[in-house]
């Protein structure tokens, strides 16, 4: 593709996995568009081949051919603003002319992929492959996209979650979850206890939310997404009953959690208990869980480099232990009447 709509006698194309052993992922661009990639690893080569092809009977003067391997991060709530964090460039060709379609293999070794590829609703992770065939007046440019994925080591600390909260002389109720950190493709695993209940509960759901953060200082934005909502109490419970909570992550859309990306973005996930009283007051909990992408079982493990290893970087420390009056005034209050999460 020709993104500046110049270059009509000319045709791009990348061959990226000549021998069908790499594996691609659907990406969405937009709310309408998705596009397959090739998955790639922090330290993995990324070589191929681009074919530049001509019109029948054309020519084509240059002053040079070059191939750039580039990483960047697109704040999309302003589109001038891109940070660059990987940039390799290749000159492919010297200048001179072409006349016929060619194909020039390429090769960046070792290539250091930090982060993963992201496309959220202000910010847009990206990598991708940048063809330049550069004229007098005007550059033919050529992109191909591709993804990388971060691989990470089981956690060697993962304590279960286990908290009482609840409203004073009102309610009370203790949650548990088996883990604090999840694989994107684990199972939720938890149970909902009831110590003490004076108000008509009418139902009582669990959602998983996104919470994306851009910027930084005084511009900071907050886009909050809720991935998955489960109903799992229908009707009032009473005194001692429990209630459990299995919930399949696989199935949704998920990324890793992502900590302050190249100082411009945040992407955490929480678990969010909401239970709503016949008077249509909502009363919510959430907790925060850390999601990391596991080694597939197909992927050789023998041959797997330990570049390809993101580093877990341990959450600091949450203190779990929760005092009955604080937790009861913070955690359920009858005045918040939405569960929609707060800074």
């Amino acid at each position: 593709m020709d993104i500046l709509g110049l270059g009509s006698k000319i045709e791009t194309d990348f061959i990226l996995d000549p021998h069908g052993q790499r594996k691609q992922i659907e990406v969405k661009l937009d709310e309408t568009k998705r596009s397959l990639q090739y998955i790639y690893y922090d330290g993995e080569d990324v070589s191929g081949t681009v074919q530049i092809k001509l019109k029948k009977n054309s020519k084509v003067e240059h002053q040079g051919i070059r191939l750039e391997c580039i990483g960047q991060v697109e704040m999309l709530n302003d589109r001038s603003t891109v940070y660059e964090f990987l940039n390799s460039s290749k000159l492919l060709a010297f200048p001179g002319e072409l006349t016929e379609s060619t194909s020039i293999d390429f090769a960046f070794p070792g290539v250091e992929k930090p982060y993963e590829s992201y496309a959220g609703i202000n910010v847009k992770l990206r990598y991708f492959l940048r063809l330049t065939i550069i004229k007098r007046f005007s550059n033919n440019v050529f992109e191909r996209d591709f993804c990388v994925q971060q691989l990470s080591q089981y956690p060697e600390v993962n304590n279960s979650i286990k908290m009482e909260v609840g409203i004073e002389d009102c309610l009370h109720i203790e949650f548990e979850y088996n883990k604090s950190k999840y694989h994107l493709k684990d199972v939720i695993i938890g149970k909902i206890y009831f110590l003490l209940v004076r108000i008509k509960i009418k139902h009582m759901e669990i959602a998983i939310l996104k919470k994306e953060n851009t910027g930084s200082g005084p511009n900071i934005y907050t886009e909050n997404e809720t991935i998955a909502k489960y109903e799992i109490m229908d009707g009032a419970p009473v005194r001692g009953e429990s209630i459990p909570i299995r919930l399949f992550l696989g199935g949704y859309d998920l990324t890793p959690t992502m900590k302050d990306v190249q100082k411009k973005f945040s992407v955490r996930y929480f678990l969010n208990l909401v239970l709503v009283d016949e008077e249509e007051r909502r009363y919510f909990k959430q907790q925060e869980i850390v999601l990391w992408r596991k080694q597939e079982k197909e992927r050789d493990r023998a041959k797997q480099s330990s570049q390809q290893y993101a580093h877990y970087e341990r959450p600091e420390a949450t203190n779990n232990k929760f005092d009955d009056k604080l937790a009861a005034n913070e955690a359920l209050s009858p005045e918040n009447n939405s569960d929609t999460p707060s800074d």
